[in-house]
């Protein structure tokens, strides 16, 4: 089991680490990113709104494993945009990403959030196999990464039905 928390305030070093990590290992990338590449982009999306948020899932010892970046999208504040998740590659396929993603959708639940999105490279068949059996529905066709070209398909997850 994993402890979910709100580390929106001091958990920033943790998901970069975390981010950096498993990035280079999913891209199979020997070089492992320094802080000063993922901290700015994740720190964006939580200065981004005051509903913004950083969740961490602990290991039972206290070790951060996974996080996710997240913040209401521009236009619709009852939509949050999962802008960043990631699980450290040495906890791969031990439940953290279930258990954190589970805990984000009960966060986002409480703070009064109707659904959430996410974009995923449609390469990426963990994720995207992750995301889909947990609920996760399919918005549209892929389209190319801004910066990488890479086709990412969104996804969208129901947190409560709207009349």
């Amino acid at each position: 089991m994993h402890r979910i928390i709100d580390g929106t305030s001091s958990q920033l070093d943790r998901a970069a680490i975390i981010w950096a990590r498993a990035t280079a290992v999913r891209d199979n990338d020997p070089d492992v990113a320094t802080l000063d590449e993922p901290r700015p982009i994740i720190s964006r999306v939580l200065a981004s709104s005051e509903r913004a948020l950083l969740a961490i899932a602990e290991a039972t010892n206290g070790t951060a494993v996974a996080f996710g970046a997240i913040a209401p999208m521009p236009g619709d504040g009852n939509v949050a945009e999962l802008h960043y998740f990631g699980v450290d590659p040495d906890h791969w396929g031990k439940g953290a990403a279930v258990e954190l993603l589970a805990g984000i959708a009960a966060l986002l639940r409480e703070r009064g959030f109707d659904a959430a999105e996410l974009a995923v490279y449609s390469d990426n068949e963990r994720a995207v196999r992750l995301y889909e059996r947990l609920g996760w529905r399919r918005l549209g066709e892929p389209v190319p990464h801004q910066r990488s070209g890479r086709p990412e398909q969104r996804y969208r997850l129901v947190l409560r039905p709207t009349a």
